[in-house]
């Protein structure tokens, strides 16, 4: 017979959460970590003609950039399974030391490909803050408080999506370029401590997990053909050049193979059990087509701004600041209702919505427009993507047990960024294409630059005679503004997944077995021990209950 062991009171639950002032003191680490990886996306921007001309390496330029979200984009599945493997504390630090380490051999760079090789391991490491740390919230906070935490998360990608390029230009025209590294030294540091003196989580019996290798070999030589082919195509080389089409064949190939790969892997890097859960697949293809449409319009509106409204580089990024401002606090804002009243599914819905209204709006951009108005076209947007993107991994944390949280959210983020990608690369394809026809078109006999779409800046646009000037304006304006309507339909698509979502009650404990999985093999029954924490804040006491188990066969 099968006895139901049941733990003695005087035996603290494993899964007893932290007090709010414990809390906020990780929350704090974790946002360290979250904002040096986020930053480095974007503080580069403004920085990259300097580094390009000191270290001679026109032709490396935009590696600089690519290196570090193709290596933090193949991570970020690699990371989450390992978390919940073996557990998040040592990954998390292990994560911070790598950034660090590509940190300083990024900052001692003598040329670009040193330069490159760093931003490299810069990505191997900011996978890792930016995946653990949504995965550790999940840790320590149940999922009806989790909201305001993660609204905060997602307030940080907004502050940076400004900061960095600011931040990037200052330290060009001041202290030099090389702080955008060696900053990231005593905050990584400081982050470390943090983690380690604060940071108390669920230990994971699990020492010798049997890792997925092939799968992450070849999720690694999908994402890096899908990257390159969204990074080249349709700019570096034609899209149906010789190296475009291998590069989409080998990503095609190369997921065949990894979901046969993941259909007998013991313990896969990506289940395609989580493609069973409909909240998975509705939120995951959601944050997808948000990721096209928000960074394929982040990704070119600063340009539109300095060559239409004649604004430096410095002005454009503070233009962006309304959307940014508004993300903000839509972000926080979500996070509060949710954790208030526990009510979700609307504010996706309502968030893809107004998205979709803003980029109607933004398609209506024309040179004559008032920059408050076109500001205002932004904050809209900056409002719905805040009401939208952190609540869609909340769902997905939701859904599955804490033993796959990380590998759940990591997933979701994993076909983020793959969006990101894709937006980036379609709209820029589109945008080109027209914006060089126009040009050729339109631009006066025998005017200087006449076809050479590529080799304006704002500086030279502003020196050009007034007929040709108005010309190139117009030509930016009538090439982009129609992209932004052409990814409606998407965001119509995703409204109507959304809809479908089910609202299930958010948990308000944080419920683990004693024992990992791996060793429940003998066919007994274990207690799962619960914790919750009260909504307020105050210090709370682990509660046990005595919940059978089914054994495992």
């Amino acid at each position: 017979m099968t006895d139901t062991l049941t733990a003695p009171p005087s035996i603290p639950a494993p899964a007893a959460i932290p007090g709010k002032r414990h809390i906020l003191l990780v929350f704090a680490g974790l946002m360290v970590t979250m904002l040096l990886a986020s930053l480095d996306q974007t503080i580069f921007s403004t920085a990259l003609p300097t580094i390009v001309g000191e270290l001679n390496g026109v032709d490396h330029m935009l590696w600089v950039t690519t290196a570090y979200i193709l290596a933090s984009t193949i991570m970020l599945p690699v990371y989450g399974k390992l978390g919940d493997l073996i557990g998040r504390k040592g990954l998390f630090i292990g994560a911070i030391s790598i950034f660090i380490l590509g940190s300083i051999v990024g900052g001692l760079a003598p040329d670009m490909t040193w330069l490159v090789i760093g931003r490299a391991v810069q990505g191997l490491g900011g996978g890792g803050l930016m995946i653990l740390s949504q995965a550790i919230i999940a840790d320590v906070v149940p999922a009806r408080d989790r909201g305001k935490y993660m609204g905060i998360m997602g307030g940080v990608f907004a502050l940076s999506s400004v900061a960095g390029p600011l931040l990037g230009g200052w330290f060009t025209e001041g202290i030099g370029w090389r702080w955008a590294f060696w900053m990231n030294i005593p905050l990584g540091a400081l982050a470390i401590v943090t983690a380690i003196f604060f940071l108390r989580l669920p230990k994971v019996e699990n020492t010798r997990p049997k890792l997925d290798v092939a799968g992450m070999g070849l999720l690694a030589i999908a994402s890096t053909a899908l990257v390159l082919t969204t990074t080249w195509g349709g700019t570096t080389y034609a899209w149906d050049s010789l190296l475009i089409i291998s590069l989409i064949i080998a990503t095609l190939v190369a997921a065949v193979a990894f979901v046969m790969v993941e259909r007998r892997a013991v313990e896969p890097i990506m289940p395609l059990h989580l493609f069973k859960d409909g909240n998975f697949n509705l939120t995951t293809i959601a944050g997808l087509i948000t990721g096209i449409a928000m960074f394929g319009a982040l990704a070119y509106l600063p340009t539109y701004l300095q060559m239409v409204t004649g604004a430096n580089a410095t002005e454009a990024g503070f233009l962006m600041i309304p959307m940014m401002a508004a993300l903000l606090i839509s972000s926080i804002g979500s996070g509060w209702l949710v954790s208030k009243f526990g009510r979700y599914k609307w504010m996706p819905i309502a968030g893809t919505i107004i998205v979709g209204f803003a980029l109607v709006l933004l398609s209506t951009m024309t040179p004559t427009l008032a920059i408050w108005v076109l500001c205002s076209y932004l904050a809209i947007m900056g409002i719905g993507l805040g009401l939208s993107m952190q609540i869609l991994i909340l769902i997905v944390q939701n859904s599955f047990p804490n033993s796959e949280v990380g590998t759940a959210t990591a997933s979701n983020n994993y076909f983020r960024q793959i969006g990101a990608s894709l937006g980036a690369a379609v709209v820029g394809s589109l945008f080109a294409a027209r914006l060089t026809e126009l040009l050729t078109e339109r631009m006066p006999a025998g005017a200087s630059g006449a076809g050479a779409a590529n080799s304006f800046t704002p500086a030279m646009v502003r020196d050009l005679p007034e007929a040709a000037r108005q010309v190139v304006i117009s030509g930016y304006n009538d090439a982009l503004t129609p992209v932004f309507l052409y990814m409606v339909p998407l965001i119509i698509v995703a409204v109507i997944l959304l809809c479908f979502v089910t609202e299930k009650p958010l948990a308000t404990t944080i419920e683990r077995d004693i024992l990992p999985e791996t060793r429940e093999t003998d066919g007994a029954t274990y207690v799962r021990l619960e914790a919750s924490t009260a909504a307020d804040g105050v210090e709370e006491k682990p509660a046990a209950s005595a919940r059978p188990l089914a054994p495992r066969t």
